[in-house]
């Protein structure tokens, strides 16, 4: 290896670790990382403005396309920052008129707010409003609700958040717009939601129930209220409703966006296009207190992932991660069944210690190197995408919807902690990974 490659290599473990220890909010790091490589590795504005990759916004094939992109992106993925960022924008319009909690609040009072029809309704709401909506809004809100209606109903409300994020990471995985890792790599190949429907929405379902089944065997004694409620007391749905005429132009907005996402390979609009213009919408609808909007949107989260391109672009432009994965592919020796499986266990145990996002972005230009050897890039991508989404359920920080669920727990008094939360997600995480293995096996190598 070069002194450059050397510290390359640095400077991103360095970040690696930053993360890991959660000292500082994740975009600090990310940051400090994307100055250190610009300023020690790229160096020449040429490389720095390959990595950055502004041209490729100004591109028409950017925002409108006929089929597949050709090519794969590099650097910066601008597609995954805007789309993000338009889609945190209608997510915060829907939250300020209250469209998540009225539809949680109609899910239990549908269910006669009775706790093992609300634990089994929200596992599959948390999974299917992951497959449209970013898991980590979901869990935000479905947790909140979910706490509101343990202290009505008395009963622990832990079971039932640590079934949530693990069926929402795992109904997240069916869909390119429903999980980080997803738009990362369906951005950088140009798959579309059909793309990942097919290939890995059975596979996610499957896993959805066995969550299910599992955590109802592991938590049924847990499920249990101590109250007996008149039913005049439960909580009315319509009195989340804060604005009646916004809330009906936000749910045609976000059925407008969902159809979107769900036809742009027909369309040809790209995620970036959809994204801005659910943001454009969102800001219209509500014109009087669009600076409000604005000023909500996770900008630091949007940071942390310009740092962290920046960051992966190094590896790239150095040539590091073509050298892992010829390692990969000289421990496979070629075999394409055995290179998908390392793919799937390494991103499953890697996103369990640390963040999903962040390797699934690392591992992107190692996978389209491997591709080159022979392997579909498909299948090895929907190996990346089952192993960073359901592989981040092993552990509290695995994925980012874990810790908003367990810091929205115990910041209303409900400790979660690492060995409670391991001894059931792990288990369920290992099962879940070995179903997968099994289906990519059956599919596409039998």
């Amino acid at each position: 290896m070069t002194g450059t490659q050397i510290l390359a290599i640095i400077i991103f473990g360095a970040m690696f670790v930053s993360i890991i220890l959660e000292k500082w909010h994740r975009y600090i790091p990310a940051l400090i990382g994307a100055l250190l490589i610009t300023i020690f590795v790229l160096r020449t504005p040429d490389a720095i403005l390959w990595v950055l990759n502004i041209k490729e916004i100004f591109h028409p094939s950017f925002w409108i396309t006929k089929g597949l992109k050709e090519g794969v992106s590099h650097g910066v993925n601008w597609q995954t920052i805007i789309f993000i960022a338009g889609m945190m924008v209608m997510v915060e319009g829907l939250a300020r008129v209250g469209f998540f909690r009225w539809l949680c609040l109609c899910v239990a009072k549908l269910v006669n707010y009775k706790v093992v029809p609300i634990f089994i309704s929200f596992i599959l709401l948390s999974a299917f409003l992951s497959m449209f909506i970013d898991s980590i809004t979901v869990l935000l809100f479905l947790s909140t609700v979910t706490i509101e209606l343990a202290r009505l109903l008395k009963f622990d409300p832990i079971p039932v958040i640590i079934s949530e994020i693990f069926a929402a990471n795992t109904g997240g995985s069916a869909t390119m717009c429903g999980d980080p890792p997803n738009i990362i790599i369906g951005t950088s190949f140009g798959f579309t939601f059909f793309d990942f429907l097919k290939n890995t929405g059975l596979i996610a379902w499957i896993g959805v129930i066995f969550t299910l089944i599992f955590f109802y065997i592991v938590f049924k004694k847990e499920l249990v209220s101590k109250t007996e409620l008149n039913p005049k007391m439960y909580p009315n749905p319509n009195r989340a409703i804060r604005h009646k005429q916004l809330f009906l132009a936000y749910v045609v907005l976000f059925i407008i966006v969902a159809t979107l996402l769900i036809t742009h390979a027909s369309t040809g609009l790209s995620v970036a296009f959809i994204g801005v213009i659910a943001a454009v919408l969102t800001l219209l609808f509500m014109f009087k207190s669009h600076h409000k909007v604005i000023r909500r949107i996770d900008w630091r989260t949007l940071l942390f992932f310009f740092g962290l391109f920046i960051c992966v672009g190094g590896l790239e432009y150095t040539k590091i991660l073509d050298i892992l994965a010829q390692w990969i592919g000289s421990i496979s020796k070629g075999n394409a069944f055995l290179t998908v499986s390392i793919i799937l266990w390494l991103s499953a145990f890697a996103s369990a210690i640390i963040d999903n996002i962040p390797f699934a972005a690392t591992m992107v230009p190692v996978i389209f190197g491997l591709s080159k050897t022979g392997i579909p890039l498909g299948t090895l991508s929907w190996s990346l995408a089952l192993g960073t989404d359901i592989g981040g359920n092993g552990t509290p920080i695995g994925a980012s919807a874990n810790v908003v669920g367990i810091a929205n727990a115990e910041k209303n008094g409900y400790k979660v902690g690492w060995p409670r939360y391991c001894k059931y997600a792990m288990p369920a995480m290992i099962i879940v990974i070995a179903l997968c293995n099994l289906f990519l096996y059956l599919r596409y190598f039998r």
